[in-house]
């Protein structure tokens, strides 16, 4: 499936910073079902610095704002092919080693909650690893309901799991805390996905991908109940959402922040 991507986000301030470094996670992975057939990005309101690749393979650019700027604005815009390959990646083979995705992270760190989700998956993931995560993503469904609003990008898998709400990140980092809990390797995938009936969407989308024995890297989207399909597409990873954010930023001065942000995914 050849998807157009249109992808539009703005800061605004109401007085000039100090100072504001934004780090860019917008250009989507060549390989492992999809293919770039072109990409381009433009930025407003601040100069590109330097662009690198990271230790998760992810595509970096740093922009620093202009002076006596009061809004930055970047649009990417670009075509993907991508290909259903009911979720299976394969082997991933990159800079950062299996043994780092089972790291905890402040906001995938296990707690009771979380301990109590995946009780009497443990023997299910030694003979079956594969359908235990199918499992697993179905409780995970079922105990937290889609809600916006109620959580922030820095709401932990145990917060939510406990509150019984969230969004696809929330989903994504109860997926993650589970799935290392349980043993196996698990990381945070940032991009978008063609979503049915609108043309027009307020965010972009996350999901988890856990390493599952011989088949590798394997996407679960908790929150459309569903492995990725030719639908999605894959831009950055991490460990956890701030890893592999589209946009994270470092700012200062005491100016209030206005974020907009406009996607549209279309065949």
């Amino acid at each position: 499936m050849r998807l157009k991507i249109t992808h539009t986000t703005s800061y605004s301030y109401d007085q000039p910073l100090h100072y504001a470094l934004l780090q860019l996670r917008l250009t989507p992975r060549d390989g492992h079902g999809q293919r770039v057939y072109s990409w381009s990005s433009h930025v407003s309101g601040a100069t590109p610095q330097v662009s690198f690749t990271d230790h998760f393979r992810n595509h970096v650019d740093l922009v620093l704002m202009d002076k006596e700027a009061q809004k930055v604005e970047i649009t990417c815009t670009g075509e993907v092919e991508t290909e259903d390959r009911n979720g299976v990646l394969g082997q991933d083979k990159g800079h950062a080693p299996l043994w780092l995705f089972q790291q905890k992270t402040p906001v995938t760190t296990p707690g009771t909650a979380v301990r109590k989700l995946v009780k009497g998956l443990e023997g299910d993931v030694a003979s079956d690893a594969l359908g235990a995560m199918h499992k697993l993503s179905g409780l995970i469904g079922e105990a937290v309901a889609y809600e916006k609003g109620v959580t922030t990008a820095t709401t932990t898998a145990e917060e939510a799991l406990a509150g019984g709400k969230g969004v696809c990140q929330d989903h994504a980092h109860i997926m993650i805390a589970s799935a290392r809990h349980l043993g196996l390797p698990a990381r945070y995938v940032s991009g978008y996905l063609m979503m049915q009936g609108t043309d027009q969407q307020e965010a972009a989308h996350g999901w988890a991908e856990v390493h599952v024995g011989p088949l590798g890297w394997v996407g679960f989207d908790v929150s459309n109940e569903i492995c990725p399909d030719e639908r999605y597409v894959r831009v950055a990873v991490g460990r956890d959402y701030g890893e592999a954010a589209p946009v994270h930023g470092l700012r200062h001065g005491s100016a209030k922040e206005e974020l907009y942000v406009s996607l549209q995914v279309q065949q």
